[in-house]
């Protein structure tokens, strides 16, 4: 009896790619799959066949593993060449270095909420497609998370600002506008999740935050910053078309699904619209080498691009989002009005600001010409006036903020730039205040959710937001102090106008080289707090 070998038939990679998703997946016996997922059927959403789940990549663990690995070889080799020859002394100017301030505190720990957001998601899909999809997301967001606090942290040795910064996003006024957004989308159900991030996100407005970051940061000299962008845009690459699949899907899956996608679309397009607040102002702001205006960016990765996108999906039945026209009209005056903002309470903030440079304003004016010549230059004009006189402005009050993006309420009417946009609504005998009319929108639709928004204000005003030992009713009580204490701000160092900082005096003792911002401001205007500071951050210690 002879016996014949046969090789093995070698499988194809979708094969292969379904033999290691879908093929490890099952249906439950013993409990009801119903009960095993109970809420990916809450929201309305219908799915009647899980095997039409497109998965874009096909990427197999196996091999994610040795592509994410050969990226983290290159990264971690340019990142130590980077520290090996100072490359922080390397940047354009040190006002730059707060674009990374805000990077490190604002959108680094969404990448980080964003891995636990997806990880939550896969648990509670059905399909072995979507749960795959999510898994391979959630590690990626994970890896974005240590990458880029591993490259900012060198920064941390040479700056203040950057020393606590996972304390801080929980707690600092500011950063609640980007963790309530991810807070929002984790509370929702997991279709509305995916949606929301994936697809209104990663997807619609991803451009918006990558490319003006990783753009900005080559073009001012920080090859760190830059090298941890291009490491991580494969994989961005992988969640944009995700997105898309993820909203394809749903839509073909049933048309009861098209009007419960839509709101998720309107609401999520206008809650990460205010978002991108942050990075309208760090592009016409914090950038001494600008890469193109807000306005610019806006224009083209929305209105055309994102034009384009939600044209080919109206035989879905899908239409742009609403109120995608209010954005349009505030595009030419959005980044002025957080700037405004930030300058107001930078003293509460952990990072600096400034008055923009004769030349800056120039600039501003030629992208801007309706609108900064005549509604935004002379306010700065009067604010370096003042700081000159030796009153740099800083406001003491505490802002309203909105009860949906948790902004301070100083946007203006779509149609009147002079007239600042305030909406509310009641509820249960309460009044809540908005920066919008989408705002609103929002709240109205789900008021049970937003009432219990945690807001800076609010929680200051009662009392929360100091640390335990401090004791309200002492003579020589100094709120604001306790609250950045709470904070962990170290006055006059983190915060406060940069011309009169210890980053602006250790750049110029370290490098030789002045800033090129701030032409007509004085040194010395708030000396007493430099000083203190000066003996009390490590950074400046370093000096």
């Amino acid at each position: 009896m002879s016996t014949t070998n046969t090789t093995p038939k070698k499988l194809s990679i979708k094969e292969n790619y379904a033999m290691l998703t879908r093929g490890l997946g099952w249906d439950t016996t013993y409990q009801p799959m119903d009960e095993v997922f109970p809420y990916d059927r809450f929201e309305g959403i219908k799915v009647h066949d899980w095997d039409k789940w497109e998965d874009p990549f096909r990427l197999t663990m196996d091999a994610y593993w040795k592509y994410q690995g050969e990226k983290e070889r290159k990264l971690y080799a340019i990142i130590d060449a980077f520290q090996q020859n100072n490359g922080q002394f390397n940047v354009t100017d040190p006002r730059y270095i707060n674009a990374l301030k805000l990077f490190l505190t604002g959108v680094s720990p969404l990448e980080y909420a964003a891995h636990r957001g997806f990880a939550l998601a896969g648990r509670n899909f059905r399909g072995a497609g979507a749960r795959i999809a999510c898994q391979m997301q959630a590690v990626d967001e994970l890896r974005h998370a240590q990458t880029q606090v591993h490259t900012i942290s060198h920064y941390n040795k040479f700056f203040n600002g950057f020393h606590d910064f996972k304390h801080m996003h929980d707690r600092v006024w500011y950063l609640s506008v980007p963790k309530s957004y991810f807070e929002d989308a984790m509370s929702a159900g997991p279709f509305e999740f995916v949606t929301a991030i994936s697809f209104s996100f990663e997807y619609v407005l991803t451009n918006l935050l990558f490319m003006p970051f990783m753009s900005g940061a080559a073009f001012n000299g920080d090859m760190a910053t830059v090298t941890f962008g291009f490491s991580a845009q494969s994989d961005e690459s992988r969640h944009m078309t995700l997105g898309l699949e993820v909203v394809k899907f749903l839509l073909e899956q049933d048309p009861g699904n098209v009007p419960i996608i839509q709101k998720w679309i309107d609401k999520w397009f206008w809650r990460g619209y205010r978002l991108l607040t942050l990075v309208a102002m760090m592009m016409d702001y914090m950038l001494p080498k600008r890469i193109m205006s807000w306005q610019e960016a806006w224009e083209t990765y929305f209105e055309k691009n994102g034009g384009a996108l939600f044209h080919d999906l109206e035989r879905y039945g899908i239409r742009m989002p609403k109120y995608h026209e209010v954005a349009s009209k505030e595009k030419d005056r959005m980044s002025h009005e957080a700037w405004g903002i930030f300058y107001n309470y930078t003293h509460a903030a952990a990072m600096h600001t400034w008055i923009p440079s004769d030349d800056e304003m120039n600039w501003l004016a030629e992208k801007y010409p309706a609108t900064f010549d005549k509604l935004y230059r002379p306010r700065f004009e009067y604010w370096r006036e003042q700081q000159q006189a030796g009153k740099r402005f800083y406001n003491n009050t505490l802002p309203m903020l909105c009860q949906i993006c948790q902004v301070p309420m100083a946007f203006t009417e779509p149609d009147d730039p002079t007239k600042t946009c305030y909406r509310e609504s009641d509820y249960l005998g309460n009044k809540y205040h908005f920066c919008s009319d989408g705002c609103k929108d929002i709240f109205d639709n789900e008021p049970e959710k937003y009432v219990q928004a945690w807001l800076p204000v609010h929680q200051i005003y009662q009392g929360n937001c100091f640390e335990k030992d401090a004791d309200p009713s002492a003579a020589d009580f100094d709120p604001l102090a306790e609250v950045l204490r709470y904070y962990h701000i170290n006055v006059g160092a983190d915060g406060h106008e940069f011309e009169d900082s210890p980053d602006r005096k250790n750049w110029l003792r370290w490098t030789g080289k002045p800033s090129h911002g701030g032409e007509g401001t004085t040194e010395g205007t708030s000396e007493r707090a430099t000083e203190a500071a000066a003996q009390s951050t490590p950074a400046a210690q370093a000096a």
